[in-house]
């Protein structure tokens, strides 16, 4: 079955934890839930990159890192890769090398696929906020490798962002304050 009722209070409880019922708006559930979302929108920014086999794979794999952040928050036995972010900081420095180097801020779009990648990574930094406020309250304690995976992650995005552009022939557009 799909659904118990045992929420309808507004309460949720996630596993691997002590089993008390928690408010569905504390932290654990708002970082949840915001990694969820950003899970959710890769999967959509995926499907619209068939055409781009390489930021198709690269989304692939973002999801399935997320889903151990997800497990890790949850309070499951799981651990991203230890060189995650490693692997994160090089996909960024060889897109970097492909592109001329970024000169100021740039208007969100060009193509499709940029402009759905912006959104991913604004949504990857509002799961980074909400995580981070989890851990400062002591609802959860993901590891330093998590949160720089997570830190990394809007920098990786923006890349494929500006890389989706590129490989369209699009320029970046900067905003005329």
């Amino acid at each position: 079955m799909l659904y118990t009722g045992k929420g309808d209070k507004g309460t949720t409880k996630t596993f691997g934890c002590n089993q008390q019922r928690i408010s569905k708006s504390s932290e654990v559930p708002e970082a949840l839930g915001a990694l969820d979302e950003l899970n959710a929108f890769l999967g959509f920014a995926k499907m619209r990159s068939t055409h781009e086999p390489r930021i198709q794979n690269m989304l692939r794999d973002m999801q399935e890192t997320l889903f151990i952040i997800q497990a890790q928050v949850a309070g499951a036995d799981k651990k991203v890769k230890e060189d995650a972010v490693t692997q994160v900081e090089e996909l960024v420095n060889d897109i970097e090398k492909e592109m001329l180097p970024i000169t100021g801020f740039s208007i969100a779009g060009g193509t499709e696929l940029s402009a759905l990648l912006d959104v991913a990574r604004t949504i990857a930094r509002r799961a980074e906020r909400r995580l981070v406020a989890a851990k400062e309250v002591g609802a959860c304690a993901p590891p330093d490798d998590t949160m720089a995976y997570m830190n990394r992650l809007s920098s990786l995005l923006f890349a494929l962002s500006r890389l989706a552009n590129h490989l369209a022939g699009v320029r970046d557009e900067s905003p005329r304050y």
